[in-house]
């Protein structure tokens, strides 16, 4: 039997990347899913190679309003919401002389503001339905730590951990199951724009910090977006009825805890 049979889901971020292949996974269990993205066309052709169980939505994370019309959408579209996976997030580095306040704002109202945010309002959404369900923040093993280039985004995926943490005890209560994934480096586009970042700043050429964290791995590699989708499926069913508060690490053995 399908996992996520009947569910109805919406994945922030998931024109690409791992949203992408969660939304792919969570359609092969049985949910309907929507791709919620700020780019909308990206949303739309990846709903079409998806198939009838995906349909693209237009959402800003860092727009209260169009949180609301997301949520809104999926009300009227499959009934209620089941599962978020709050995945939309960017990404900056610099040396903590040459932070600037319009990069730390930006990763902030998205990384952490719009994740907050967005899953007030399916909580709320969820509690009037009365049916419970599964939240699943996106973090890293960035959260885990401090990274000497790395400190905003390092802040923020804590402050999502964190974050997984108050809501769950909080809205456990509702039924409604708050808990994380914290990937560790995972080859996708992202990692690409990460890569650059790190060549400019430890004056490196492009690729090579790529290939060095990939080496660094204990499991030998990279991960990849699918290697994210078997605890992600879980997080959203029912097995994962009596699991609170928590974030997971997939990282290929990069951070114990």
């Amino acid at each position: 039997m399908k996992r996520l049979n009947g569910k109805s889901a919406i994945i922030t971020g998931a024109a690409r990347g791992i949203g992408k292949a969660f939304a792919k996974a969570y359609v092969r269990e049985g949910a309907t899913v929507a791709i919620a993205d700020i780019n909308f066309k990206g949303a739309e052709m990846a709903a079409s190679e998806i198939g009838a169980n995906a349909y693209a939505i237009q959402l800003d994370v860092a727009d209260q309003s169009s949180i609301d019309a997301a949520v809104k959408a999926v009300e009227d579209h499959a009934g209620g919401i089941d599962i978020l996976v709050s995945n939309a997030a960017v990404f900056d580095l610099a040396p903590i002389s040459e932070i600037t306040r319009d990069s730390y704002n930006r990763l902030f109202s998205i990384n952490v503001a719009g994740t907050l945010f967005m899953l007030q309002a399916v909580a709320k959404s969820m509690i009037d339905r009365g049916k419970g369900g599964k939240i699943i923040n996106m973090a890293s093993q960035a959260g885990r730590r401090g990274e000497a280039l790395v400190a905003v985004y390092c802040a923020t995926k804590a402050a999502v951990i964190s974050l997984t943490q108050s809501a769950g005890l909080n809205l456990i209560e509702h039924g409604i199951n708050v808990n994380g994934i914290a990937p560790g480096v995972v080859d996708s586009e992202m990692w690409n724009d990460v890569d650059a970042l790190f060549a400019k700043y430890e004056n490196r050429p492009v690729g090579e910090k790529k290939r060095l964290v990939g080496e660094a791995v204990p499991f030998g590699r990279m991960g990849t977006a699918e290697d994210l989708t078997g605890v992600a499926v879980f997080l959203a069913s029912s097995e994962a009825d009596y699991i609170v508060a928590q974030t997971y690490n997939v990282d290929g053995g990069n951070w114990m805890s």
